[in-house]
């Protein structure tokens, strides 16, 4: 029975959507088009997803890693600038951070300049940056207790990890 932080994230966007919201989320480091909640959200209305990355699981950044890093926060900056959204979440932020993708003080000046009725929502890694944390008015930690990765040799499966 696995629980993510990309599918409590999700779940915080289609309530959303529910109460006539605009959302938006945007994916750094996943670039495989086959998630299954890219599928999903394009039935959904008022719901959008871009995703910036590769396909491929990332062990050490390359080029092409820190481009898209680049990328994707310059469209982040344009959507929640744009005023157009209620909820923008920042799928895997966190992350895209501790690899030096993203760099920490595009994040805070983000964070900083948003629209006052935007919700900006993050993901992403069990050790999200402190300086995050410090400007966070909510606060989730979610903890590994199990995963039968390793207990079991089990591998991601379609339609439950992906």
């Amino acid at each position: 029975m696995p629980i993510g932080k990309t599918t409590a994230a999700l779940g915080q966007g289609l309530r959303a959507t529910g109460h006539g919201f605009k959302v938006y989320m945007i994916q750094f480091m996943k670039g495989y088009p086959k998630y299954g909640e890219v599928t999903a959200v394009k039935g959904i209305p008022n719901f959008e997803l871009k995703q910036f990355g590769t396909p491929d699981l990332i062990a050490t950044p390359g080029e092409i890693d820190f481009e898209e890093g680049e990328k994707g926060m310059k469209f982040a900056e344009k959507v929640i600038m744009s005023d157009d959204y209620d909820v923008v979440i920042l799928d895997e932020i966190g992350v895209a951070i501790e690899y030096g993708i993203v760099n920490i003080d595009d994040v805070l000046i983000l964070i900083d300049n948003k629209p006052e009725k935007v919700e900006l929502i993050m993901t992403g890694g069990p050790k999200m940056h402190p300086k995050i944390k410090e400007r966070a008015d909510l606060l989730t930690e979610m903890k590994m207790i199990k995963h039968y990765y390793s207990s079991k040799g089990i591998k991601a499966r379609l339609g439950i990890e992906y």
